[in-house]
């Protein structure tokens, strides 16, 4: 009985199975109809929609962030505890640019302006090494 019920899928299965040229091609034309999306110039010139609001006595008032430029600030060196940054050796606790120096490594430092942590790392490809020449 078993065997039956097998054979009489397998042969239902192969009869729906089968499909023309025609069918495919209608197949192929309904995935490739080209969608409809938005112009890019129409996107660039709408707003942001991502904005902080603020209820003060139930008035809701839009606050916008301005951008912030970020600023360049690169290591050079390190030697003795002591960071060559931006043309200057810095320590410590010494301020750069906003940003305070808050650890000295091997091969980076980390900074630090309130929630901003930026961490410097001596570029591999140039030549971060000082050396004294003769005296």
């Amino acid at each position: 009985m078993k065997n039956i019920i097998l054979i009489v899928s397998l042969l239902t299965a192969s009869l729906y199975a089968d499909l023309n040229i025609n069918q495919i091609e209608n197949m192929i034309l309904k995935i490739h109809k080209k969608r409809v999306g938005y112009d890019l110039n129409m996107l660039e010139s709408t707003k942001n929609p991502f904005v902080v609001l603020e209820e003060e006595n139930n008035v809701t008032t839009f606050v916008v962030k301005e951008v912030e430029d970020d600023v360049k600030i690169s290591l050079h060196a390190i030697v003795a505890k002591k960071a060559y940054i931006n043309d200057g050796w810095k320590d410590v606790n010494d301020t750069i640019m906003g940003y305070t120096l808050k650890y000295i490594g091997k091969r980076g430092v980390v900074l630090r302006n309130r929630n901003h942590i930026k961490k410097l790392f001596l570029s591999d490809k140039r030549d971060n090494f000082i050396t004294v020449e003769g005296r």
